[in-house]
């Protein structure tokens, strides 16, 4: 198969690519990514040693940019495109709405384009739970919960969910839509909370938690949703929706808790600040119909994964070194330099 990643030098494509690169050796990978503030091409270096350009092409650019992503079909021949690539941050689309417009919306319609017209045999559209807004204190989300977005960023993902919806539903393409829960693991950004809450205590900085610190995400391992979307592409079902989760509902302070204990470090660093707007108070994932029609069984639980995940920055300071300047920089002082 040739397919075509999109923001594959990011947390969760990064990963994606790596794990598909080892364990199939038919496939072919071209990694569209414009490298942005969260972009890490670094993220990707032992991929590009061992594949390219054989198995593995980084292209650059914008997913918008409805010529390049017509070249990128012909020149590689592509078969299936797996679509990552998204402004995800919500603290960021609360101040500027606009890149999330561009990439989320308008660069999902120029793939979708691109995609019917060579003939594409699979789209799948890598979305998020935040689509489903907020639960109360009981029930999970399902795939046919309604849409309700209460961030402009969640806004831009439901509205890029409904035009793949609506190139299956009119064009007959072969689409696939995946929400999943909460992702961590290995080379997130650490704009995301456990990143962000270990960069912090490392440092000995004070870690600031949004309102009480009791809104409940549901959290995945980065590696059983890279699986998940894995079978979405070879098995689901045309125009189908498929829901992802881990099985691991937290409070956000017990996630940071979890962090402190691990490192070491006092609860004192602790610093409850002004929640944001529109923060969802609740997220759950029921996946029963991943687990029925494409057989996924989440591998981690938060235990093993939020260990696993601490060494892995522990051992890695180099690649957070690489990405804690510049953009990361400006977020910092912006949203935490005046709160913490």
């Amino acid at each position: 198969m040739r397919l075509l990643v999109t923001g594959g030098c990011g947390f969760i494509g990064s990963n994606f690519i790596r794990d598909m690169l080892s364990r199939h050796d038919d496939l072919t990978i071209v990694n569209l990514d414009a490298l942005t503030y969260a972009g890490n091409r670094q993220s990707l270096a032992d991929v590009e040693a061992a594949y390219a350009p054989e198995r593995y092409v980084f292209a650059r650019g914008d997913i918008a940019n409805s010529e390049l992503a017509l070249h990128l079909f012909e020149r590689h021949a592509i078969e299936a495109v797996v679509n990552f690539a998204a402004e995800t941050h919500v603290d960021r689309s609360i101040t500027d709405a606009a890149p999330f417009i561009r990439t989320n919306v308008a660069g999902t319609q120029a793939l979708l384009d691109a995609a019917r017209a060579f003939g594409i045999g699979r789209f799948v559209h890598v979305s998020t739970d935040e689509v489903y807004g907020s639960l109360g204190p009981e029930g999970k989300f399902t795939e046919d919960t309604p849409l309700a977005p209460n961030s402009p960023y969640s806004a831009s993902k439901a509205g890029a969910d409904l035009l793949v919806r609506a190139a299956n539903e009119t064009y007959g393409l072969d689409t696939v839509i995946t929400r999943c829960s909460n992702n961590y693991g290995p080379y997130q950004f650490p704009e995301k909370l456990i990143p962000l809450m270990f960069s912090r205590a490392m440092a000995d900085e004070a870690l600031p938690v949004y309102g009480d610190g009791a809104n409940v995400r549901d959290w995945i391992h980065v590696a059983d949703h890279c699986r998940g979307v894995e079978l979405a592409l070879l098995k689901g079902r045309p125009g189908a929706v498929y829901n992802f989760g881990g099985d691991a509902e937290k409070p956000n302070i017990e996630v940071v808790r979890a962090i402190l204990a691990a490192l070491g470090k006092p609860e004192s660093l602790i610093r409850f600040v002004t929640d944001r707007p529109g923060h969802d108070r609740r997220y759950a994932m029921d996946f029963t119909k991943a687990s029925r029609e494409l057989g996924f069984t989440p591998q981690y639980d938060f235990t093993r994964g939020i260990a696993e995940t601490v060494a892995w920055y522990r051992q890695n300071g180099a690649w957070l070194e690489s990405v804690q300047s510049g953009a990361y920089r400006q977020f910092m002082d912006k949203w935490y330099g005046g709160r913490a």
